[in-house]
């Protein structure tokens, strides 16, 4: 199967560097898809577990590139679920002072929706992680925001930065998936697209 996909092209619809990374990893041929207009916007009635599934396919729609019969256009939403309310990015500094001071001490939930779409057919699906995160003080949250500047993370932080190293005791799920996509997932979607 992985030199089946090795036959197939992946049209990453994403500036995330992140994603580029974790894309790149599944060996598979893949390309940039040029940046393009989209609209974030999401019924305000929708539960929120199907917010970044809904956005992803959204995303995927509005996407002009015209795929071929070898390539796959993939696109990926991560929204921070914390008490029932979403995180999205922080606007500025002090929002994303403000998020981090909610997920101090407590338990949230990573979403990721992804959005697999060929000239024939498309799939949506959403994956959850639970991060766990420990008591954070007023000046790791300030230096980490100061230093790192998370301003195009949900949840205002990356997994993988220092603060994932100094104020995450735990999580439970796809690591990958708080990174912002859940590779296995997707390695078994585009698997599955093929047969």
């Amino acid at each position: 199967m992985k030199n089946k996909l090795k036959e197939y092209r992946i049209i990453l619809a994403s500036q995330s560097l992140r994603r580029r990374e974790l894309i790149k990893g599944l060996d598979i041929p893949f390309e940039i898809a040029e940046d393009y207009d989209f609209d974030e916007s999401y019924p305000a009635d929708m539960p929120v577990d199907e917010v970044a599934g809904f956005l992803a396919e959204k995303k995927s729609d509005a996407c002009p590139r015209q795929l071929n019969e070898r390539e796959f256009l993939v696109t990926a939403d991560t929204m921070v679920k914390c008490r029932d309310e979403l995180i999205g990015k922080p606007a500025d500094k002090q929002e994303a002072i403000e998020m981090l001071k909610k997920l101090s001490g407590r338990k949230h939930e990573v979403i990721t929706g992804v959005c697999v779409k060929s000239n024939r057919r498309k799939t949506v699906f959403s994956v959850s992680s639970y991060v766990f995160f420990a008591e954070l003080t007023s000046d790791d949250i300030e230096y980490y925001v100061e230093n790192y500047r998370p301003f195009d993370k949900a949840g205002a932080y990356g997994i993988q930065e220092w603060i994932g190293y100094t104020g995450i005791e735990r999580i439970e799920g796809s690591y990958y998936n708080v990174m912002g996509l859940p590779v296995a997932r997707l390695w078994n979607e585009l698997k599955c697209l093929i047969e």
